[in-house]
């Protein structure tokens, strides 16, 4: 059964006491299209966590974040260079010995130098962090793809419904055509007696050749077929959807062309019922169209 491309999927995972929530959103889109959004110190992981979307799906535009708790920083460390502070300190007593400078160097001076202190973020095993943010993301992207197989079965009701009422406006147009059709024939034999009964001459070709160009310009027979087969393909399509096996593309082009059927359909039209039946036609397809659009 076809999938949508809108769903929605989140899980939270913990690295050395530090708590990340992972979310994972996905909207409609011609391709597959993945942006990840991490903290810094997590920034590794973003070439893992695009390549996981894109083994699990084929369409759509993924976005993906991972945040620690309400949007808070991660717990920076503070960091010493003793070193540095100590050469601090050496240089301001021999400035006092050797140029007389009066005054003592405090530990808050020394922690405003450069170089001397400076605040780290956590860093992490990556191995522990790759396995701990892949289980995460797997159990979002898993609560995603319900959510996508659950329209995706809202979808597929909707479209079967509207193909139906496609397929019986095109019987109606069928049937209205060929009525049509007889009617076009009777008037030019009702034309072609009165012409001999006002001038005793009746010329049976001529009168044949006009009833046979008229009956092919109102043909619409080729249409209705193509047509037909073009709606049960659609409807093997959408059985036959799944994730990983995209077929909204297949099903654009297959009522792209049923568009053009009723296109064509249209033109040949010559009477008011075939007019109105044709928008209405056209009006589903159009519906069908926009539900399509979110079909992976």
């Amino acid at each position: 059964m076809i999938h949508s491309m809108t769903g929605f999927g989140s899980a939270v995972f913990r690295i050395d006491g530090s708590a990340f929530a992972l979310e994972v959103r996905s909207v409609n889109h011609r391709h597959l299209d993945a942006r990840v959004r991490l903290p810094r110190a997590l920034s590794a992981l973003e070439p893992d966590v695009r390549a996981r979307i894109q083994e699990r799906f084929s369409r759509g535009k993924f976005d993906c974040s991972i945040t620690t708790p309400e949007g808070s920083g991660l717990p920076a460390r503070l960091e010493l260079d003793l070193g540095a502070a100590r050469q601090y300190v050496e240089a301001a007593r021999a400035l006092t010995q050797e140029a007389g400078v009066s005054g003592a160097l405090g530990v808050a001076d020394l922690l405003g130098l450069p170089g001397v202190a400076r605040l780290a973020e956590p860093a992490f095993s990556s191995e522990a962090l790759r396995e701990a943010a892949r289980t995460a993301l797997d159990t979002a992207l898993d609560e995603l793809e319900s959510m996508r197989a659950a329209e995706g079965e809202v979808l597929a009701r909707d479209l079967c419904m509207r193909a139906t009422r496609v397929a019986e406006i095109a019987e109606a147009l069928e049937q209205r055509a060929g009525l049509v059709q007889e009617g076009v024939r009777e008037r030019l034999r009702k034309r072609a007696r009165q012409l001999e009964s006002e001038t005793g001459l009746l010329d049976e070709a001529r009168l044949h050749q006009e009833i046979v160009l008229a009956a092919d310009r109102l043909d619409i027979t080729e249409e209705i077929v193509r047509m037909r087969s073009h709606l049960g393909q659609f409807g093997q399509l959408i059985e036959a959807g799944a994730p990983g096996s995209p077929v909204g593309r297949r099903l654009e082009f297959l009522l792209q062309e049923i568009s053009r059927e009723a296109n064509t359909i249209g033109a040949k039209g010559s009477d008011a019922p075939v007019a109105q039946q044709v928008v209405e036609l056209k009006t589903e397809l159009e519906r069908l169209r926009e539900q399509v659009q979110n079909v992976e």
